[in-house]
């Protein structure tokens, strides 16, 4: 599995908030049902790890809004937490191979889905790239859940030798560019 992911302390802050606004605000959920956002963010991070020649990549998004694309795309019923891992597996894959794309140095870096998992309201999806050995330019072309919002926020980091540059798309815009 993809090493050392920090679980985005930096997305925390966004469930904490929507967890205080469902409780607060309008639209109070009866107990037992899942609290609504107010938002509609995923955060992707793309780490290039020099010795390995490999970019690790890692993507996370609010699980309810999640299912719902699949569900949208796929026509079929979504339990990412349910039994049939290895049929969601599919679907994932499937769905983050159409909307998220890795481009270094003017050439497309192929991703290898590695899995995902569940962690309270988020699911996290990891992704690799590999044989990469030097990095001056990193494009991101990140449209994951632009199918269903049209506010979605996508949030994208690329590490480099250590360095971080971050960048914020707005629905309609897709692409981030990082140099290095």
């Amino acid at each position: 599995m993809v090493a050392s992911i920090d679980k985005w302390l930096s997305f925390s802050w966004l469930v904490c908030l929507a967890g205080f606004w469902a409780v607060s605000g309008p639209g109070h959920q009866p107990e037992g049902r899942p609290a609504p956002h107010p938002f509609h963010v995923s955060v992707a991070e793309f780490t290039h790890k020099a010795p390995g020649k490999l970019f690790e990549i890692s993507c996370r998004v609010f699980v309810d809004d999640f299912e719902s694309a699949l569900a949208a795309r796929f026509k079929t019923k979504i339990d990412l937490q349910g039994a049939d891992k290895a049929g969601m597996d599919k679907l994932v894959k499937a769905y983050i191979q159409d909307h998220l794309q890795l481009n270094v140095d003017g050439k497309a870096a192929p991703l290898v889905y590695v899995g995902y998992e569940v962690e309270s309201e988020s699911v996290y999806i990891y992704l690799e790239a590999d044989r990469i050995e030097t990095v001056h330019t990193v494009v991101v072309t990140d449209s994951v859940l632009f199918d269903l919002y049209n506010d979605q926020i996508s949030i994208v980091h690329a590490i480099v030798g250590g360095k971080r540059q971050s960048l914020k798309l707005d629905y309609p815009a897709q692409q981030a560019r990082f140099q290095f």
